[in-house]
């Protein structure tokens, strides 16, 4: 329920409650003068007392009652003078303590309990001793009244005490719906900003394996077209023709990244195919084994992101010279894929930071696979990646 429709209700709930308290107050009038005794001067006074009570709860009572909470002080005050009012009209004429069932409620309303609890008491009891004082009835009639005060007195009090825990149920009810709410906020701002963190992640590890790589590979190749235009044009030809194709390659990527498609290796190609591809455009040899079939997308843009990432640190820093081959394994539940080079190799545990192999690793774990990194000064290196994968045979 929206705020709107709960001010309407509250609002319209509110409007019985003065409805309520006006055809109290107007019945307790009207008992008052129909009363046999006392006489109607002393009844007309117990009316002239019970008059002003109308513009007090007008003017004071619908305030405190809408408070949430009441001022304690206001309260206290507010239900002072309406007692200094309803208590001498109530012991003059034993028919005033009709308006009891309207003064009532309102303490409840307005007090807190030990308060509410005295002034419930003061409202039952002075008025049927005052009364029993001041005319001297017959002791039945006392002992009648008497009973019939202690009765609403128990009655009040259970009533009351079970309606404040109502609201205090709902009071705490409501409170833990707005924490509820503030937590559901909360956890839909943390998802939001957890999702764009994750999208971020993801086209920056597409950005580093294919753009990256494209433009790492262009600018090697530019160096050993300059370093071979003055004495060998046909390998400056054949580098050449390779940035072309990087580019273009590369065109094609930026692409696929905007379009949120597969890489465009994959794009109508096989994984043997397009590893094939990107393997001779690094100048690496392609071998591969096991009934080669069609996969999931997730394995196998993962196996060709790991292979992007392995032939580009291969090249960067294990050098021109060394010769590098590419192993492409399909076995019933595991795709492998495995670069390995014969270049000056490195310490593993030495390297601190950098995307690549951090990113590479994160790809095998989001579809469950593992990637390891062997390699030692002087022996080479060698990435595998092995991913979990179903059986799906092409069609």
């Amino acid at each position: 329920m929206n705020e709107a429709a709960s001010a309407y209700h509250w609002e319209r709930s509110f409007r019985l409650w003065d409805t309520y308290f006006a055809l109290v107050w107007a019945a307790t009038v009207a008992y008052v003068l129909a009363a046999e005794s006392p006489g109607a001067p002393v009844r007309a006074v117990a009316v002239a007392l019970l008059v002003p009570l109308v513009p007090l709860y007008v003017r004071a009572g619908r305030r405190l009652i809408q408070g949430d909470p009441p001022d304690q002080r206001q309260a206290i005050a507010y239900l002072a003078a309406a007692l200094g009012l309803f208590l001498p009209p109530a012991v003059l004429v034993g028919e005033t303590r009709v308006l009891t069932f309207a003064l009532i409620p309102q303490c409840f309303m307005t007090l807190r309990l030990r308060s509410a609890l005295v002034a419930v008491a003061v409202i039952n009891l002075v008025p049927v001793a005052g009364w029993a004082l001041l005319w001297r009835p017959d002791a039945r009639l006392v002992l009648f009244n008497g009973l019939f005060c202690l009765v609403t007195l128990v009655f009040s009090v259970a009533i009351g005490i079970w309606t404040i825990r109502i609201i205090e149920q709902s009071q705490g009810r409501a409170e833990l719906i707005a924490e509820l709410d503030a937590s559901r906020h909360e956890i839909g701002r943390l998802s939001e900003a957890h999702g764009a963190l994750a999208e971020r992640e993801r086209l920056a590890r597409e950005i580093h394996d294919t753009l990256a790589q494209g433009f790492t590979s262009l600018v090697m190749l530019i160096q050993a077209v300059e370093a071979e235009l003055e004495h060998d044009l046909p390998a400056a030809r054949r580098h050449l023709r390779l940035m072309d194709e990087t580019a273009r390659q590369n065109l094609a990527e930026a692409r696929a990244l905007v379009a949120g498609g597969a890489p465009a290796d994959l794009d109508g190609a096989s994984l043997p195919d397009a590893l094939r591809r990107l393997a001779a455009r690094h100048d690496a040899a392609l071998a591969v084994s096991g009934p080669v079939r069609t996969l999931p997308t997730g394995p196998e843009v993962v196996a060709l992101r790991a292979c992007q990432e392995a032939l580009a640190n291969a090249r960067r820093h294990a050098g021109s010279s060394a010769t590098v081959g590419v192993s492409l394994t399909y076995a019933d539940d595991l795709l492998t894929v495995s670069v390995r080079d014969d270049g000056c190799g490195f310490d593993p545990a030495a390297v601190r930071g950098g995307y690549g192999l951090a990113g590479l690793r994160a790809r095998a774990v989001e579809v469950g696979g593992t990637a390891e990194v062997r390699s030692a000064p002087g022996d080479g290196t060698a990435v595998t990646v092995r991913l979990p994968v179903l059986r799906r045979e092409t069609p």
